[in-house]
């Protein structure tokens, strides 16, 4: 069975929790910025923190990211065109505000208890 992850993530920063059966772990990704006056540099820098963020899903995972309206879409275009691998790790979008880590754990363990329900697999988080 996958682990579970929830991702709470703008467009500079992605915040990972690992969900564990009574905690979780938690890391961030950043994006970094690169004040040049080349023409579409925003936009080689919001890729550049994209793939850093799919390469830290790695495999084996099944993730919910949240996030505002716009980092959502912007996200989920860069996977579709840019790292199409990650896709099917991806189980759901959740449209959000900034929360705490606890919070955003809460909404991680209902999202995948429904997701694993839908699924027809034992309710938990996966270890």
């Amino acid at each position: 069975m996958s682990s579970q992850v929830v991702i709470w993530l703008d467009h500079q920063e992605a915040q990972f929790l690992h969900l564990h059966e009574q905690e979780y772990t938690a890391s961030h990704v950043k994006a970094h910025r690169h004040n040049t006056r080349q023409h579409a540099s925003g936009v080689r820098t919001e890729h550049e923190f994209f793939a850093a963020v799919c390469q830290a899903i790695g495999a084996g995972v099944e993730v919910l990211v949240a996030g505002s309206h716009t980092a959502l879409a912007d996200f989920k275009h860069y996977v579709e065109k840019h790292s199409p691998a990650t896709g099917p790790r991806i189980a759901g979008w959740q449209t959000s505000e900034r929360l705490t880590e606890g919070q955003l754990a809460a909404m991680g363990r209902h999202f995948f208890e429904k997701h694993d329900r839908m699924a027809g697999r034992a309710v938990g988080v996966a270890e």
